[in-house]
């Protein structure tokens, strides 16, 4: 569905002024690209291809394909069939929501084109949308998957804590003005730490069969006028990241106690927590393989 969101673009690059790096092992076999490939493969061969996607979510209804709504994956195939003249079906690594944004959001399809990997990269960023780039393409093995592959995601939340209002950076960071604890908010913060299960904070409309997620990071750090918090973890829950931020800012705000985020885990119970936190102050940093 072609796009009518007029929404102003900014650039979000103060997301990486401030990342954090997992320490993850390296793997030469299974999932380190193949440009090599591209001597082997025939017209009727099929390879896979491993894109590294930045956008801004404005004006998408998030990543997964939707009737009558612009979505990122709607528009990446539709570029590929542009270039291509072929269909196919692209997986990203996390199903990022309505007006949530990335730097590194990563996807994978399999084609019959026996191109370069960076032919794709070339061709696609000549007919994407503006505010969807490619930012590196390459040829993996064929048992690479975007998703199933995945063993942990950065994202990061910017939250603006100032008296005035943004203007070049609204659509990228959610405005607080009211004091914050900063020191409530990282004990807080602390209590989610490890793996536990997190269906207090899964969105409402959803029955996830595992509701288990292993919490390696969730930091509260200030830059200037701005708050970072930076969340990792193996997997997360529908909402996850944007619950756990709206409860962690209820507690800096005074509404609630960094212990109460103990209780708030065993409740297994969304109503135990607190707000769920704008999605446009939400960026997929990053996405980890071995």
């Amino acid at each position: 569905m072609k796009k009518t969101c007029s929404e102003p673009a900014a650039s979000p690059r103060a997301w990486q002024k401030h990342s954090w790096k997992a320490s993850t092992p390296s793997s030469p076999l299974r999932n380190s690209p193949r440009d090599d490939l591209r001597t082997v493969l025939s017209p009727t061969s099929m390879s896979t291809v491993k894109l590294v996607l930045e956008y801004d979510g404005t004006c998408y209804a998030g990543w997964q394909r939707q009737p009558d709504h612009p979505t990122i994956q709607e528009a990446i195939e539709r570029a590929i069939h542009q270039v291509s003249q072929t269909t196919v079906s692209v997986i990203g690594a996390g199903r990022t929501d309505s007006g949530v944004h990335a730097l590194g959001q990563v996807a994978s399809f399999r084609t019959n084109r026996a191109w370069p990997a960076s032919n794709w990269m070339r061709a696609l960023n000549a007919v994407l949308p503006k505010d969807i780039a490619v930012r590196s393409s390459a040829l993996m093995d064929d048992r690479f998957h975007a998703q199933h592959d995945a063993r942990g995601k950065l994202y990061t939340y910017r939250i603006l804590h100032r008296p005035a209002r943004p203007t070049v950076d609204r659509a990228f960071v959610w405005h607080i003005y009211r004091p914050l604890n900063e020191v409530a908010m990282q004990q807080s913060a602390a209590k989610l730490m490890g793996s536990q299960d997190f269906s207090s904070f899964e969105g409402s409309l959803t029955d996830s069969s595992n509701p288990i997620c292993h919490l390696q990071r969730l930091t509260v750090i200030r830059h200037d006028d701005q708050i970072l918090i930076d969340v990792y973890a193996d997997r997360f829950l529908k909402h996850m990241v944007r619950a756990m931020v709206g409860t962690v800012v209820e507690v800096g705000l005074g509404k609630r106690t960094p212990d109460s985020l103990t209780e708030i885990l065993r409740a297994r119970d969304r109503s135990a927590a607190g707000q769920t936190a704008p999605p446009h102050g939400l960026c997929l940093m990053r996405v980890d393989y071995d």
